[in-house]
């Protein structure tokens, strides 16, 4: 085990070695002769106490206390030491927050034992403060320490902000069960805090939501090194966990937004990166979206309702019988920007199913299961609906004259479609919802 290591400050040269020949023989020591110097070395050598004497010249140790927790934002460990007799000096002391005196000349023993004392009270501070503000599972900061942290540091150091979605962990649960989707969760973790530098902040914010600050990136080539990197391990991972048959479409949805450009507060860095994020779900996932600002677009409500009503007749016309109209996802995409460009400005809703095929049997054709799927879900619904195949399993669905009630009824009609089928017993079938609007 490392041994602590203390900061031990002092003018008098004499004093200063006898202090340190003394904590050297239980602790590593560095030393510093004044205040200014104490401040240098605290940067780099972060030790577990500030030992300093508290008469000194320029910067005693009184304003050495207060200006190492000014920079640092927190209450740094500290102990005096002073020849002087006068109480109200260590009254203050206590009161801004150091936690022992020791009075000039003193013995080596009591110097040991109070040094060790302090420490040991640290400790157990240190381990309840960590509890306090550590996602047990993952080890991460949690929600409000990973806000905290990252809105003090952004307000002077520039950085991405990353929101990051683990994709599909919903059948992880379902299939899998819940140890293992704790074992996914454990494994993602790991790989965004190995993603980035020991200086950076990560955190768990939700069930499989995590945050992200990256000091000094501004490079959208960085954040997409990181976002293929993520994907890349985080499936790697779930098939060595869960065997390499595992068919589940794991993968990470990265929001990003750039500091100061976008904001010099978590709250605002945090609402961009969502929207970027949001953009990400609702193309085909497993990506990134760097968050930039876009201008509004011309032409005034009544154009756009217009257009939106066009577009539903359009699709409604050319769907071929009955059902959804089925586009090729490349075609899908163009429809869906389209209507998300529309919708933004007439304050309209339209509400989104992503489905997921997951066979249950290793001899089921995914291809085949998908196929069978997708007719299913095209003649459950109605003309003026658009489906489109993600990937090799998935189902995209826009219901765009549907209420919040008619979700439930949609899902339940899909599903009782999909039972008819022989193949439906061989597969499992999941589904998210959101909305674009």
């Amino acid at each position: 085990m490392a041994k602590h290591k203390i900061l031990i400050v002092d003018d008098e040269k004499i004093s200063l070695r006898m202090t340190q020949h003394i904590l050297s023989s239980e602790y590593d020591t560095v030393c510093a002769s004044n205040g200014r110097d104490a401040i240098e070395i605290y940067k780099t050598e972060r030790p577990n106490l500030v030992l300093s004497d508290l008469r000194m010249p320029e910067i005693d140790g009184f304003e050495l206390q207060k200006k190492l927790q000014d920079i640092y934002g927190k209450q740094i460990p500290f102990m005096f030491m002073t020849a002087d007799k006068d109480d109200e000096a260590e009254s203050k002391g206590f009161a801004i927050g150091a936690l022992d005196f020791i009075r000039k000349p003193f013995r080596a023993d009591v110097l040991l034992k109070r040094v060790f004392n302090i420490l040991q009270n640290v400790e157990q501070i240190q381990g309840l403060q960590k509890a306090a503000t550590t996602d047990s599972m993952t080890g991460l900061l949690n929600k409000a320490s990973s806000q905290e942290e990252i809105d003090l540091l952004v307000k002077t150091t520039p950085g991405a902000l990353m929101m990051i979605d683990l994709d599909s962990f919903k059948p992880v649960n379902d299939i899998y069960g819940h140890a293992m989707g704790d074992k996914v969760l454990i494994r993602f973790a790991e790989i965004i805090r190995s993603s980035i530098r020991a200086t950076d902040i990560a955190g768990r914010i939700g069930g499989d939501e995590f945050v992200v600050f990256c000091k000094s990136v501004l490079d959208e080539d960085v954040i997409a090194d990181k976002a293929a990197y993520i994907n890349e391990q985080i499936l790697l991972s779930a098939k060595e966990l869960m065997g390499q048959s595992m068919n589940i479409p794991l993968g990470a949805s990265i929001g990003c937004a750039f500091a100061p450009d976008e904001g010099a507060d978590y709250v605002n860095l945090y609402k961009k990166a969502d929207k970027a994020l949001y953009f990400v779900k609702q193309n085909g996932k497993h990506g990134y979206k760097v968050y930039r600002e876009e201008k509004a677009s011309s032409g005034d409500e009544a154009d756009e309702a217009t257009a939106l009503k066009y577009a539903m007749t359009l699709m409604a016309e050319r769907s071929p019988g009955k059902g959804a109209f089925n586009l090729p996802t490349s075609d899908f995409k163009k429809i869906y920007h389209f209507l998300s460009r529309v919708v933004g400005n007439y304050h309209n809703t339209i509400h989104v199913i992503l489905y997921s095929v997951i066979p249950t049997k290793k001899d089921v054709d995914q291809e085949e299961a998908a196929n069978a799927f997708v007719e299913v879900v095209q003649m459950s619904l109605r003309q003026s609906d658009v489906i489109t195949r993600y990937g090799s399993n998935q189902v995209m669905i826009l219901l765009l004259k549907a209420v919040s009630s008619d979700l439930e009824i949609v899902t339940e009609r899909i599903a009782m479609n999909w039972e008819s089928k022989d193949i439906s017993a061989l597969c499992k079938i999941t589904y998210e919802t959101s909305e674009l609007k």
